[in-house]
């Protein structure tokens, strides 16, 4: 498990530094907020979430990738009981656990206990690689909770969840990246992978752009489920990111981390 560790961390670490270089060659969007303190923010959820997580694992030990290391032991699980190539049993767990990640994403919004902590994401003025992080800690909590149920009821192979939360993490800054990518590239690439333009429009102040985009790795879920929006009606220049209101304080940690306490 020490490797899985080192191995998450490393990969982490240089798509963050991968991205963070690209949207600083190519940006999209020009800044709303400087970049130092928000980024201190961002990367400061990130601590706290990461402390938390080591809190979490006493009582769940190992987190997602200990849940199917315990789900095959114990023969739980939907995988466990038919008998897969292990190429296809991965396909698969991949594709089922990141469709239960976009409906997660998809409750977050709608169950309004769920979006006070979900909006500390949405609070974020600029859209760029550390928003991809940018997360409360008791969100982080609940999405771990989630993923173990997750995983016991499918009972994936410990590799299939590893490579899910490599792609997961990695897809996820990409999105998030404030990224120009060439038209055409841009246009291929969302017939399968959520792109920076495509999840952009989640992000926007508008409310019915704001409900739709949901995917985090796959794009086929919101043009499946109906919840696919192909362009801001501002364009990507015009449009704002963020919520209805707009003033510095999402860039401080304090108030990113009272945000869920105060009124809807």
């Amino acid at each position: 498990m020490e490797s899985e560790a080192v191995i998450r961390l490393t990969l982490f670490l240089g798509l963050f530094a991968l991205f963070a270089a690209l949207e600083a060659w190519w940006p999209k969007r020009a800044r709303v907020q400087p970049r130092q303190s928000r980024w201190l923010t961002n990367w400061s959820l990130v601590v706290i979430d990461t402390a938390l997580l080591r809190l979490f694992a006493v009582a769940a030990p190992l987190l997602a990738i200990g849940a199917a290391i315990d789900a095959g032991r114990l023969g739980w699980g939907l995988f466990n009981q038919i008998a897969l190539p292990q190429w296809l049993e991965i396909v698969l767990a991949v594709a089922i656990l990141d469709l239960a990640i976009w409906a997660q994403h998809v409750a977050m919004h709608k169950v309004p206990l769920l979006w006070r902590l979900h909006r500390v994401h949405h609070a974020d003025r600029d859209m760029d690689v550390t928003t991809a992080i940018r997360f409360h800690p008791l969100e982080i909590a609940v999405s771990i909770a989630i993923k173990i149920a997750l995983v016991y009821a499918l009972g994936p192979a410990a590799l299939a969840v590893l490579i899910f939360e490599i792609v997961l993490n990695g897809t996820a800054m990409f999105s998030h990246a404030n990224l120009a990518l060439p038209a055409r590239v841009e246009r291929a690439l969302r017939w399968v992978l959520v792109t920076p333009d495509m999840h952009r429009i989640h992000h926007s102040v508008d409310r019915v752009e704001h409900d739709t985009n949901y995917g985090f790795a796959l794009s086929v879920w919101d043009r499946l489920f109906s919840t696919y929006t192909a362009d801001p009606a501002a364009g990507h220049q015009g449009m704002t990111v963020g919520l209805r209101w707009q003033d510095d304080r999402p860039a401080r940690l304090g108030w990113s981390l009272r945000l869920p306490f105060r009124p809807l």
